[in-house]
């Protein structure tokens, strides 16, 4: 009996057309989830650091849109409007900023959910025509032997292999930077209310000195 290799090339190379079908849209799959994985990594590393730049004192212009909706909340003068209000209407406002952010950051998570849940199904798929394949075989050669039944099994696990190696580390990813994410929104929301108790502040001593100066 010809040895059947279990490297993912030679299981791919013996698989049929479907089978063949189904480890290449894994593949692809797998791929795609790594580079998502990857490219929320890197972003999330990116606004942790601007956020940390940004309590420190800095000025990091990844956050710049987010201050500069502040700045013009700021800028805005209600009449009769409290402090506590004027503060919460900042908020609201560098807030809805924020989460645009917050949000194209996060962007490529629930294509990471699709893979981890949509993944083991397609490698089901797979193992199910595999062993199918397995029974025509038996069928037509009026054989059991190993001999006819192995290339089928073989392709079989082989699609659950790949179903597995796509899915494990999308939902591994999933949840990882989604937690990782949402701590950051909210020490994003965090520096966002300091930042606007500050702008309030100035604005307040602002409006004091120019009414001593005026007097």
């Amino acid at each position: 009996m010809e040895a059947i290799s279990i490297s993912p090339v030679s299981l791919f190379m013996q698989a049929g057309v479907v089978g063949k079908f189904v480890m290449i849209a894994l593949g692809v799959a797998s791929l795609w989830g790594w580079a998502i994985i990857i490219e929320v990594a890197v972003l999330a590393t990116r606004l942790r650091k601007a956020i940390r730049e940004a309590q420190n004192g800095g000025h990091p212009p990844l956050l710049a849109p987010v201050m500069a909706e502040a700045a013009r909340a700021a800028r805005v003068m209600v009449p009769g409007e409290s402090v506590g209000e004027r503060r919460a209407r900042i908020v609201e406002t560098t807030g809805r900023a924020a989460r645009k952010l917050l949000v194209a950051t996060e962007a490529g998570l629930p294509n990471l959910a699709v893979i981890s849940s949509v993944a083991p199904f397609v490698g089901l798929f797979g193992t199910v025509w595999g062993i199918m394949t397995s029974f025509v075989g038996i069928a037509d050669s009026q054989d059991t032997s190993l001999a006819v039944v192995a290339p089928g099994i073989a392709e079989a696990l082989a699609a659950t292999a790949y179903g597995l190696a796509a899915a494990i580390p999308a939902a591994i990813g999933f949840n990882r930077l989604g937690g990782t994410l949402a701590h950051t929104g909210e020490a994003l929301s965090d520096h966002v209310e300091e930042h606007a108790i500050t702008l309030v502040g100035g604005v307040e001593s602002d409006g004091a000195r120019r009414i001593a100066e005026a007097a």
